[in-house]
């Protein structure tokens, strides 16, 4: 049988285990628990790093898409304008007046000069 000091010298060596095992699951939750945090920090850094480069391809893209559309508006209404341009000019909308006389004065000189031929034919 064991003696009283045997036993007080068991208990005290299994409370020291148990103490140590205790200790050392704290420390490997502590561990865990700074690699959790490092990986964290890291990450976040990380992320916030991705989302700042995907902001700026944003910004990239919105500004060439912005281009490009503001280019084909322009180009569009450059298309209309000269059609619109086009149109007036055979519904003679925009025939300015110095042309309209131009035709005018042609025609007045043909008709003068058949009626000098006329005129001269019958002397």
């Amino acid at each position: 049988m064991a003696t009283k000091k045997q036993k007080v010298k068991a208990v005290e060596i299994k409370e020291s285990l148990a103490k140590k095992i205790w200790l050392a699951g704290l420390g490997a939750y502590g561990r865990s628990l700074d690699g959790v945090q490092n990986r964290y920090e890291k990450l976040s850094e990380e992320s916030q790093k991705l989302f700042d480069e995907l902001v700026s391809k944003g910004e990239e893209l919105q500004s060439d898409t912005t281009d490009l559309v503001k280019d084909k508006v322009k180009e569009g209404n450059s298309r209309l304008e000269a059609r619109i341009e086009e149109l007036r000019e055979r519904l003679s909308l925009t025939t300015s007046i110095d042309k309209r006389l131009a035709d005018v004065n042609a025609k007045i000189d043909r008709l003068s000069k058949r009626l000098s031929k006329k005129t001269d034919s019958e002397d």
